[in-house]
């Protein structure tokens, strides 16, 4: 059984008055088979910790380990971590002109693979997955994620998370900017790819409408560049009532706690 471990994180961002520390000590172990729901306010360092988790240059990390079977993956480029297991569905996907979608799909998947899949097998294997998600067929010739709308760009990320199967699947608010239809979609590609087999999901969110559609096996609180509570997905619910006033003391968020009630 395949395990994501976070021990100890602390992360930094450059800024013009020198680093900053985001992520200030974040313990975290997913298994395989398991959904973890990361919640928090703006600002708290969700998305920092899935770009640090992914690789991205632009995050320092200052000590703690991201250990994917036992195996440090801080170490290693973003496409080793990506050939190792980990996939990151990011909260606003890149345009890539000049690359079409048909190719970026299948580069990557051979790039997954170690070998390029069969074209016959691959072509149905794609027309499958982008069915299942209500793409329209056209798309494979469009460039990748150029003209797309905010519900299309996120159906695509969870068309390579479909195709490309990884341990771990980390989705940084693949929910913003949906409508319900698309919400629902996208909510049932990543519910087939959780069903798929040994396979692990880190949900990160502001809201709990995703939730009602992929159940969470955890919730946790982030607060401060840490975890500072866990729960059941009734926690989810408490925060959708009381907002995240009891971790961070703020009255603005008091306010839209109690307007929403």
């Amino acid at each position: 059984m395949s395990t994501l471990e976070i021990k100890d994180l602390h992360v930094s961002v450059a800024t013009e008055d020198g680093p900053k520390e985001i992520l200030k000590g974040v313990d975290l172990t997913i298994r395989a088979g398991e959904t973890h729901a990361i919640m928090g306010p703006n600002g708290s360092g969700k998305s920092t910790l899935a770009y640090a988790i992914a690789g991205h240059p632009k995050y320092e990390v200052t000590s703690g380990e991201v250990l994917l079977d036992g195996q440090d993956v801080l170490g290693m480029t973003v496409d080793e971590r990506a050939r190792a297991g980990l996939f990151l569905a990011m909260q606003y996907p890149v345009e890539v002109p000049g690359v079409s979608t048909a190719n970026f799909l299948r580069a990557a998947a051979t790039a997954i693979r170690g070998e390029a899949p069969k074209l016959r097998t691959w072509v149905k294997e794609v027309k499958g997955a982008m069915s299942d998600l209500d793409i329209d067929p056209d798309f494979a010739e469009r460039n990748v994620n150029e003209g797309f709308s905010g519900g299309e760009k996120k159906r695509h990320e969870v068309l390579q998370l479909a195709l490309l199967k990884p341990k771990f699947a980390v989705l940084d608010e693949t929910d913003s900017g949906l409508d319900v239809d698309a919400l629902r979609v996208v909510s049932e590609g990543v519910n087939r790819y959780r069903a798929g087999g040994d396979t692990g999901v880190l949900l990160i969110t502001h809201y709990t409408r995703i939730l009602q559609h992929i159940t969470p096996d955890v919730v946790h609180v982030f607060a401060g560049g840490r975890i500072v509570e866990s729960g059941g997905p009734e926690l989810a619910d408490e925060l959708e009532k009381t907002g995240y006033v009891r971790f961070t003391g703020s009255a603005a968020d008091a306010a839209v706690a109690e307007a929403s009630v």
